[in-house]
C-alpha cells in the first residue's frame, strides 16, 4: 500500500441491502464498464477489462485493463487487496500504470446499512502520472477524471441496484 496525493469520492444511498449491492459491485468487468464504452472522457477510446481466474472476487485476484486513448496504447494491472463481502472491497494498481492523467492508485467502495437501505461510498486515492511528460495532464485532467469514475461506478451501482428490484 502506497501513501496517494490526492482523494475523490462520491456517496448516495441506495434502496437495497449490501447483500444485494455487493454481488453487483465484486464483478470488475461490470465496475468498469464505463470504460469500455467510447466516451468523450476517453478521448472517444475505450479500455478492455479481463480477469485472471480469481474473476477479481478475492483478495490477491489480478485484474488487467488495456486500450487505446489518443492513438496511445495505455494498460494497467490492479489487485485486490481486501475484500468483507456486504461490507468493502479494495484494490489498487501493481507497479506503475500506463495511464494519462493519473498514475498508480488505490480504490474501492463500502457500505454503511441502514434499514432497507444502504450507504455506498466509492473513492479513489490517486498520484499524478510518474512521467514527467504526463504530470501537466494529470494537473490539468487529473481530478475531473478520477470524480468521472467514481461517479460512473455510483452510477453503475444505482442501476444495478434499481433493476435488482424489479
Amino acid at each position: 500500500m502506497g501513501t496517494y496525493q490526492f482523494h475523490r469520492e462520491v456517496t448516495a444511498t441506495l434502496a437495497a441491502s449490501p447483500g444485494v449491492l455487493f454481488p453487483l459491485l465484486d464483478d470488475p468487468s461490470r465496475l468498469a464498464a464505463h470504460m469500455g464504452k467510447r466516451s468523450a472522457m476517453l478521448a472517444w477510446g475505450m479500455i478492455h477489462t479481463e480477469t485472471d481466474e480469481l474473476r477479481g472476487q478475492a483478495v490477491g485476484s489480478v485484474i488487467r485493463m488495456s486500450g487505446n486513448v489518443l492513438g496511445m496504447s495505455l494498460r494497467l494491472e490492479e489487485a485486490v487487496v481486501e475484500r468483507v463481502p456486504q461490507h468493502h472491497k479494495t484494490w489498487e494498481t501493481l507497479g506503475e500504470p500506463r495511464l494519462l492523467v493519473i498514475g498508480s492508485y488505490r480504490m474501492g467502495f463500502d457500505f454503511a446499512p441502514g434499514g432497507h437501505r444502504t450507504r455506498l461510498r466509492v473513492w479513489i486515492d490517486y498520484n499524478l502520472p510518474s512521467a514527467k511528460g504526463q504530470r501537466w495532464l494529470g494537473r490539468l485532467f487529473g481530478h475531473s477524471y478520477a470524480d468521472w469514475c467514481v461517479r460512473k461506478m455510483l452510477q453503475a451501482a444505482t442501476q444495478a441496484a434499481n433493476g435488482a428490484h424489479r
